[in-house]
């Protein structure tokens, strides 16, 4: 992930099924750990690979981000599209399919599983994907959201040495 030439925003972007549960919780948890440690130079988006464009985010979603004091209120699904993987600076999934499908739009190098970034594990693809919510209960949803916030945090820290300001 070289950025020695490049001077615009660092573009996070981050890929579930249907971008209503899992990648809008982590974007809504992102943009926060982002804001808490200074860095504005970076910006954080999130897409879905099966997604219908400006679906909202899910019930439970919204309540543990909520729960946390953030809001997920204004979240409009986005599907994932090659401009969308070519104007990103690194892809975070959440499944070994959802890597597979950024893969095939393109994302080269760029791209990996959410897991495998924050534990810097040499082969993303064989690394745990996050369980989907989608339909369980709210102790679910929060428990995803407990998991994105701990490999969020450790995935920034990797990342402080290219985006520090």
């Amino acid at each position: 992930m070289d950025r020695s030439t490049d001077t615009g925003p660092f573009r996070l972007l981050f890929v579930c099924t249907g971008n209503t549960c899992r990648s809008p919780m982590a974007e809504v948890i992102a943009r926060h750990r982002i804001e808490e440690r200074g860095w504005a130079q970076v910006e954080v988006r999130s897409a879905g690979v099966g997604a219908w464009d400006g679906s909202p985010a899910s019930g439970g979603a919204l309540r543990a981000a909520a729960a946390s004091g953030l809001d997920l209120s204004g979240h409009a699904s986005t599907y994932l599209t090659p401009e969308l993987v070519e104007s990103s600076d690194l892809i975070l999934t959440m499944s070994a399919g959802h890597l597979s499908r950024a893969l095939e739009l393109g994302a080269g190098d760029r791209v990996t599983m959410l897991t495998a970034f924050a534990e810097d594990l040499e082969d993303g693809a064989a690394a745990a994907g996050i369980p989907d919510p989608i339909g369980g209960p709210d102790e679910e949803y929060a428990a995803t959201f407990a998991v994105l916030d701990d490999l969020i945090d450790r995935a920034l820290s990797r990342l402080e040495p290219i985006v520090k300001p």
